[in-house]
């Protein structure tokens, strides 16, 4: 768990309160620091919005682009209403106005807690994809997935509904100095459509024309 709050006696007691609840806990005090304490193991961000040196909001943005499976809860002081809206529609899985008591917050964390995907596995309609095992299966029968189809598989799984682009899927699967051309992820998608997708209905992978790809939700 990562705690970003610049005020530093709020800071001391939310790790305090959280390392006696059992939680690894790390703590920045400005936007940057954050995104270089994130790390692979992060699941839960408690995030207040307003930093010192960058804008909340934009901030739990970034941390959704870098992790979408981590848990963000922001603090906000202002109680304005159009703030925790945009903080929500920025990624925030919940919020809490300060001055906030520590039972309610920590309700709060093990609400989102309970809400949060077991990254080992997701369920996409007929599609099930063990990730820990990197097997798949579609209405109960096991498929075979090429490297690439199986890592655009978990990459839009873990974003359904949401448009993944072109960029962010070279830059995920082909990497950063990848210079070939995108339709070669068209390529990639079509195989992979003909693999998970139902006989005679509409493809649960949409294409984006000129942005992306977004698995549906079924």
């Amino acid at each position: 768990m990562l705690v970003v709050e610049d005020d530093r006696q709020i800071g001391t007691s939310l790790v305090r309160v959280l390392e006696t609840q059992g939680y690894d806990v790390g703590w920045a005090r400005y936007g940057g620091e954050a995104l270089l304490q994130l790390g692979p193991d992060t699941a839960f961000v408690i995030l207040d919005l307003g930093l010192p040196d960058v804008d909340g909001v934009e901030l739990c943005r970034a941390i959704r682009e870098r992790n979408p499976s981590i848990q963000v809860l922001i603090l906000t002081a202002r109680g304005d209403e159009v703030d925790v809206v945009v903080g929500l529609d920025a990624g925030a899985d919940d919020y809490i106005v300060k001055p906030f008591g520590l039972a309610e917050l920590l309700a709060r964390i093990r609400v989102c807690e309970r809400r949060r995907p077991n990254p080992h596995r997701l369920v996409l309609g007929d599609v099930e994809v063990a990730v820990d095992e990197h097997r798949v299966t579609v209405r109960g029968e096991p498929i075979e997935l090429s490297t690439k189809e199986y890592e655009l598989l978990v990459t839009l799984g873990r974003s359904v509904g949401e448009i993944v682009t072109r960029s962010e899927l070279i830059d995920r699967i082909w990497g950063t100095s990848w210079y070939g051309s995108t339709k070669t992820i068209d390529t990639h998608i079509c195989s992979l459509r003909r693999k998970i997708d139902p006989p005679e209905q509409p493809s649960c992978i949409t294409t984006v024309r000129g942005v992306g790809y977004r698995l549906e939700r079924r």
